[in-house]
């Protein structure tokens, strides 16, 4: 099964496309994992996606669909897309790919939290600039304030984390989805799945729907 996950900032879709991928052996593409891999290698088009984040702005659709597209010709198996598309654009391109290679989308999955939710759980977020670990100062703090528990390294908030940032980039995210989700919803492909609560608790909303479409799409292979 194909699958498209999309939320707004802090939605929890990063973690549960994860579990979705090692549960249902999907490949996981995210487009945010292949914009922060290009700007950790300072390139030229990495230094210039950076400025696009940090202002709260989205990258580019020629940029994010060349990213994309590219990991899917690589590896065409079933796949679940994390944060794409996110534009009329991008669905235009992705749709004409998948419709190129015989392929068709199964569900467009949307976890849905408001704004204050997002901007409570994205800005409290802090990382370690060390080693990578993520804290957040009201569900997941550190033993010592501001201090990593791993190596002991002082705590940073990255510039697209901060609440002002995160309330423009909520609602870029609600004003660019509104004709996608129009768009798989008249296609019968659209669920939104309530984000709020703790991850097991989000979890158990999306995991019968999956299971659904796995149970549909093998005895659809079975009558073939």
């Amino acid at each position: 099964m194909n699958v498209l996950i999309f939320g707004p900032p802090g939605s929890g879709k990063s973690t549960h496309s994860r579990t979705i991928t090692e549960r249902y052996g999907l490949t996981y593409v995210s487009s945010g994992d292949m914009i922060r891999a290009e700007i950790e290698r300072g390139s030229p088009l990495g230094r210039e996606m950076e400025r696009y984040l940090a202002r709260g702005e989205l990258i580019p659709d020629t940029v994010v669909n060349t990213l994309v597209i590219s990991r899917l010709r690589r590896d065409r198996k079933n796949f679940i897309i994390d944060g794409y598309p996110r534009t009329a654009e991008q669905v235009l391109a992705l749709e004409n790919y998948l419709y190129d290679h015989g392929m068709k989308i199964d569900l467009a999955m949307e976890i849905f939290i408001s704004k204050e939710e997002s901007i409570e759980r994205i800005s409290g977020r802090r990382i370690c600039p060390n080693c990578g670990a993520v804290y957040h100062i009201k569900y997941n703090p550190p033993k010592v304030p501001g201090k990593c528990d791993i190596c002991g390294a002082d705590l940073i908030q990255r510039e697209d984390d901060r609440p002002e940032i995160v309330e423009r980039r909520y609602d870029l995210y609600t004003k660019n989805m509104e004709p996608i989700i129009k768009f798989y919803r008249k296609q019968g492909l659209y669920v939104r799945v309530d984000g709020h609560g703790s991850i097991s608790e989000v979890w158990e909303r999306i995991r019968p729907l999956l299971d659904y479409i796995k149970n549909r799409e093998s005895r659809s292979s079975g009558e073939t």
